[in-house]
């Protein structure tokens, strides 16, 4: 290993020498031969049988039929990015990892976002937890980072997994719901085992349904250890936390963008890519000394916890910035492979059950889906650092080793590859002590399950609340057994007695009259209205019919975009649209092919013409988007599309004389939502 620097462009380099463009080139079979033919198969005669010497027919049908890879069992709707990401400064005081170390370096990463539950081709605004992977193409070698966007997780113990799995996905009796827990075995195996009570409160939450995968934080789940250049450990978590904010959708909304816009998360990624708008994360870490491993009141390994920020501050250490798509979604997304077992030098493990655990399953994974043991072969998951083992053979080996020797010891080859010394960059693992007997139980400490989830429920606002409350009566109201209905009811009493009876009353089970978990503390941290509200990159749907005034308009328009915001003009048709001046704008949009629930916020112009087809869908527009607590700007004969009780509703903003209607409309904006509006 040569200890040099990573260059930020190595990864790319590296993969550039993979890609292809076949325009203008001849058609070749995959062994280069050229091919003269590609209409018909060879046979004998003109109406005579196919003949199996035809090799090209045999090569392109073979190809044909193994195209698709087994989908991930879980995790399989997914959309990634590439980028970068720099240390803000040297984290040498806690971890020997090289790449934490110089803030000038730029460490190529490659991040998959995910939806759980559904297949390949479910919609991605369901009510889900989302996953979020980054791979980090380190110097010492690659690094995955592999989370989501809730930092606990439903189970303590891996071995529960499978279970888990089989309860939330469709019933294997008629193969329903699609991408849903809102059924009945799932709810059932909630009900059965209560150590899911924190993690299902997460999931009812607005944290299930972000608005992008840009505004959603990303988190670790489990505690790791990072391990110094002394031998000197310290358990550690990490957080990805979005520079834009963490923002939701209302349940409304997403139901129907699944409906209008199946796509809608990987399309507002990949658009923001293209248009230079690039997503950051700012790294964190929260850090516990390893003698104050027992000093908290719940277990630090265990996964259904938290830690608290009140309590272990989070400390920012970098920054990541997704700066270009990819350019092949199969050979890229559906092909890299993360690993939690895939860490460096300075990064080791705990004991948490369900991690340890996960660092079994990942391989076996990869060896279905991707077809063997050279998975790391591919070009996606290739190391920017050599490799060089005594690891041969198998499917799709693309390493040609010409080496004599394959085994360690040897004299034929002076005993290399040859293991590396601490000193030299070799993994070390930390030497923990461990003893005791062999069993099959859990510690103690991770018997309770309600505290943090009262927690949780104590930190939300009230419209958060609300939320919740109407979650779990949609997703029980789906449970067609009475009994598992109940058995919800009377678990969450034991999290919030007054959740457990508001819910309670709108499935038709007996509300609680007891319960609570007496936990009154709360962690203002966890509250989505507490996080960073910003306007850029947010989407402004523009309604304007002819004969607008254009001078208005272009200075509204002109002052949104200057603060980043993303404007569409929407009519009734497409082309272009005329100011009464003769001044021309185009149509991005018509309102048949767009809808007010994939944009942030609208704003509504109209014009002075009696169009009956545009008054009426646009107001469509405008009540659909008031329904959702979205800003509403109006102005000129936009007015009219207001109704009166919508006037004088906070976050609604209408043009009048002598005021700034473009400041006052981008602060309204940059709200996100206007929980304090009476929608009826």
């Amino acid at each position: 290993m040569s200890g040099k620097p990573v260059n930020e462009n190595s990864k790319n380099e590296q993969l550039e020498q993979y890609r292809t463009d076949d325009t203008g080139k001849h058609l070749t079979t995959n062994q280069g031969v050229k091919v003269s033919e590609d209409e018909f198969s060879l046979k004998a005669g003109v109406r005579g049988p196919t003949l199996m010497e035809d090799f090209h027919f045999r090569e392109k049908m073979t190809h044909f039929d193994h195209e698709r890879i087994p989908e991930r069992v879980v995790h399989a709707r997914g959309f990634a990015a590439h980028g970068e990401f720099q240390v803000y400064e040297s984290m040498k005081e806690y971890t020997k990892a090289k790449f934490l170390q110089d803030p000038a370096v730029k460490t190529p990463v490659f991040v998959r976002f995910s939806t759980v539950v559904g297949s390949r081709g479910s919609a991605e605004t369901v009510r889900d937890a989302r996953g979020f992977a980054t791979k980090f193409y380190t110097e010492e070698g690659n690094y995955d980072l592999v989370g989501n966007n809730i930092p606990v997780f439903f189970i303590q113990d891996a071995i529960k997994f499978p279970d888990l799995v089989h309860s939330i996905k469709p019933e294997p009796h008629n193969e329903m719901p699609q991408a849903s827990a809102a059924h009945d075995t799932f709810w059932d195996f909630v009900a059965n085992n209560q150590e899911t009570a924190h993690m299902v409160m997460w999931a009812m939450s607005d944290r299930a349904i972000p608005r992008s995968l840009r505004m959603m934080e990303g988190f670790g789940v489990h505690a790791f250890r990072f391990v110094n250049e002394e031998g000197k450990a310290r358990f550690v978590k990490f957080t990805w936390k979005p520079l834009l904010g963490t923002h939701s959708l209302v349940w409304d909304e997403a139901q129907k963008i699944a409906g209008k816009d199946p796509d809608f998360h990987r399309r507002d990624l990949w658009e923001a890519i293209e248009n230079g708008d690039y997503p950051e994360y700012e790294l964190g870490v929260q850090i516990i000394e390893e003698e104050d491993e027992f000093n908290f009141d719940f277990d630090i390994l265990d996964a259904t916890k938290l830690w608290p920020e009140e309590e272990i501050p989070l400390k920012i250490i970098g920054k990541m910035t997704l700066n270009r798509n990819v350019g092949n979604v199969f050979a890229e997304t559906e092909q890299v492979a993360f690993h939690p077992g895939h860490v460096v030098p300075g990064i080791d493990f705990s004991n948490d059950p369900l991690l340890q655990g996960r660092l079994f399953s990942y391989t076996d994974t990869q060896l279905i889906r991707l077809g063997g043991p050279n998975f790391h072969e591919l070009p996606i998951n290739r190391p920017v650092c050599p490799f060089h083992n005594n690891q041969r053979d198998g499917y799709s080996r693309q390493t040609i080793n010409t080496s004599q020797v394959a085994y360690h010891r040897n004299s034929l080859a002076n005993n290399t590859p040859a293991p590396a010394s601490p000193a030299q960059g070799g993994y070390q693992h930390y030497q923990e002590k461990v003893e005791g007997r062999k069993v099959r139980a859990r510690s103690d400490s991770f018997k309770d399950h309600f505290s943090q989830a009262a927690l949780f429920w104590n930190s939300m606002s009230e419209p958060e609340k609300k939320h919740i409350i109407e979650a779990f009566s949609f997703e029980l109201g789906k449970v067609m057994n009475e009994s598992v209905r109940q058995q919800v009811v009377d678990m969450f009493a034991n999290v919030n007695v007054e959740l457990a009876a508001a819910f309670a009353q709108n499935i038709g089970a007996v509300p609680p009259t007891s319960g609570g978990s007496g936990v009154t503390k709360s962690s203002p941290a966890l509250s989505q209205e507490n996080k960073v509200k910003k306007p850029e990159t947010r989407k402004v749907g523009v309604l304007i019919d002819k004969d607008f005034s254009a001078d208005e308009v272009q200075q509204v328009l002109s002052e949104l975009n200057s603060k980043g915001i993303q404007t569409a003009i929407v009519s009734t048709q497409l082309g272009n649209v005329t100011a009464a001046d003769g001044t021309e704008l185009q149509v991005d949009f018509t309102f048949s092919t767009s809808h007010a629930v994939l944009f942030d916020a609208l704003y509504a112009v109209g014009g002075k013409g009696e169009n009956k087809q545009f008054k009426t869908e646009a107001s469509n527009f405008v009540n659909e988007a008031f329904m959702h607590y979205k800003a509403i700007g109006a102005t000129q004969e936009g007015k009219k599309l207001l109704e009166d009780t919508m006037i004088l509703s906070p976050g609604v903003v209408i043009q009048e004389d002598g005021s700034s209607f473009a400041e006052s409309f981008i602060e309204a904006i940059t709200a996100h939502r206007h929980w304090d509006r009476q929608v009826v």
